[in-house]
């Protein structure tokens, strides 16, 4: 392999209706780990889909040294497949069979090829992942979503990649899903490229890309060499706009006292010509030489201020945007010790599937706690978050609620109608409040002017989930019980950390499903809780 792994050479890329994504983006990739980081709708799977062949791009040419493998956010899988088509190795598992059955049909042979030996690879590679209990004839409907994820990853590493493109591939993943993928990714040893929001994941890479609509900027190091990198470069951008300023106001300064300094000259070059008693001529000669040494003068200091602005603009456009939500929340506000959910020996059955252990799981939720419900996939944390909303109603077991005042943030974020407006949603939720009170709420969530009007079906995952936090916290009444299950899913760092902002302001109790311990860390969790076996534990610390 050369040292370039993948090229892009002035590449475009736009949309059917002519949105623009990318205008001669040109960049290489050499060998080994590199996580893209952009905000929501900066285009990072869309780079991928180019990189993969998935999408063309309307000028320049993409390029990758080797075979590729590319595993998307969403996996274009049916629940009809097995396990061994999923992984591609059906057909050389059948030819295999064939010929230990004694069938030597060239055909088999040349099916098999070189892979002699797919079954162990096969296997080796399942156990790696977390897989080793998987049938190669199991039905692919039989799996849970991170299972998915997993076997997705396990067929691109069987075909043996240069180059491997990973589109979120933490998402769905239990703890210890995502750490058996960390290690399988810091074995691999080709042109890794992923798109991630998981801090845990972005630190195992060798470089950060950052990506922008005509550039793509190489950091070299873990995540945290990334941020303070950039926090540098901010510094010093700050200071070259401080420093812009300054000189901008200085010239500024400068320009008015040279014109009052001509004014002055003028006015006491009349006085003394009248003074003087010259002939009309030659007064006219030296005013018209007084007005244009001032109009020389004038015009030298104003290309001097019109200089110092545009190094200011300069200056500024290289400050980075900080989008933070500054939020107070008083009206979701519990007393310590408010009981506000008791569930008794909850039972639940799922089709012929018994959720919970025989005996039922018992949960009692109080007043302002921050609780985090953790455990393996398919373990019913879902279905738990349900009985709690009342969504689904147990088939065994007693529920206490107070006053129903929950909320309930879904993996899907499917509480708003995509058809209107972000304002038009607020509305509904909080009918009551006037309409300048509510723009000046919807503001503080980052939708100011024409962007509190977009259809919430246009938004990216970040903006709406925005949209869905002011609906919900900013509710009449607002909840005193939130409920998010795997909130951070499809988030970038920018928008993950507005939820933290949020959650920090929120004064009721909230209960949270989540796999990403950093974001768990972040916002004050003060009881665990772990699903796992049909029974709910307390524990002192995240189960890895």
């Amino acid at each position: 392999m050369s040292d370039a792994a993948v090229v892009c050479s002035n590449v475009s890329f736009a949309w059917p209706d002519d949105t623009p994504v990318f205008h001669d983006l040109s960049f290489s990739l050499p060998p080994g780990r590199t996580g893209l980081v952009a905000p929501n709708g900066s285009g990072k799977s869309t780079l991928l889909k180019l990189i993969a062949g998935e999408l063309k791009p309307v000028g320049g040419s993409v390029s990758v040294n080797g075979v590729l493998g590319y595993l998307p956010q969403s996996l274009p899988l049916t629940g009809d497949l097995t396990v061994a088509e999923v992984l591609g190795v059906a057909a050389v598992i059948r030819a295999l069979d064939a010929v230990e059955s004694g069938d030597v049909d060239e055909q088999h042979f040349a099916t098999i090829g070189d892979d002699w030996d797919i079954e162990e690879r096969t296997r080796a590679q399942l156990d790696r992942l977390g897989l080793a209990e998987l049938a190669l004839d199991r039905s692919l409907g039989t799996l849970s979503g991170g299972q998915v994820i997993s076997l997705g990853l396990a067929a691109q590493l069987l075909r043996r990649p240069d180059v491997l493109l990973l589109d979120e591939p933490t998402n769905n993943l239990d703890l210890v899903a995502r750490h058996q993928l960390y290690d399988v990714l810091s074995d691999f040893g080709g042109c890794l490229l992923l798109v991630s929001h998981d801090r845990a994941l972005l630190e195992r890479m060798e470089r950060i890309a950052e990506l922008g609509s005509d550039e793509l900027r190489l950091y070299g190091g873990s995540f945290t060499a990334y941020e303070q990198a950039v926090r540098e470069e901010q510094e010093v951008a700050e200071k070259n706009v401080r420093n812009a300023e300054q000189e901008w106001k200085r010239e500024k300064r400068e320009l008015q006292q040279a014109r009052e300094r001509a004014e002055r000259r003028a006015g006491n070059a009349a006085r003394n010509l009248k003074n003087a008693g010259l002939p009309k001529i030659f007064a006219g000669t030296m005013k018209r030489g007084a007005q244009e040494a001032a109009g020389r003068s004038g015009t030298m200091h104003a290309a001097r201020v019109s200089d110092a602005r545009a190094r200011l603009e300069e200056a500024g456009r290289a400050v980075r945007e900080e989008q933070r939500l500054t939020l107070e929340l008083p009206g979701t506000h519990v007393p310590a010790g408010r009981n506000l959910f008791l569930g008794q020996g909850l039972q639940v059955r799922l089709g012929e599937r018994d959720v919970f252990a025989a005996a039922g799981v018992d949960l009692s939720i109080r007043g302002p706690e921050r609780i985090a419900l953790t455990g393996p996939n398919g373990a019913g944390k879902t279905t738990l978050m349900r009985l709690v909303t009342g969504a689904l109603a147990p088939t065994g077991g007693q529920i206490t609620r107070n006053d129903g005042r929950i909320a309930y943030l879904s993996q899907r974020l499917d509480l708003l109608d995509p058809a209107r407006t972000v304002a038009q949603n607020f509305a509904a939720f909080a009918p009551e409040r006037l309409e300048a009170e509510r723009m000046n709420v919807l503001a503080r969530f980052l939708f100011r002017g024409a962007r509190a009007h977009l259809p919430v079906g246009v938004l990216s995952g970040g903006e709406r989930l925005r949209a869905t936090l002011a609906c919900v916290l900013c509710a009449e009444p607002a909840p005193h019980l939130l409920l998010l299950d795997e909130p951070t899913n499809n988030l970038d760092l920018v928008s993950a950390g507005q939820l933290e902002s949020a959650l920090d302001s929120y004064r009721g109790a909230f209960m949270v499903v989540s796999h990403d311990e950093r974001f768990l860390a972040q916002i004050g969790i003060s009881r665990w809780l772990r699903l796992a076996g049909g029974t709910l534990q307390e524990t002192g610390a995240p189960a890895v």
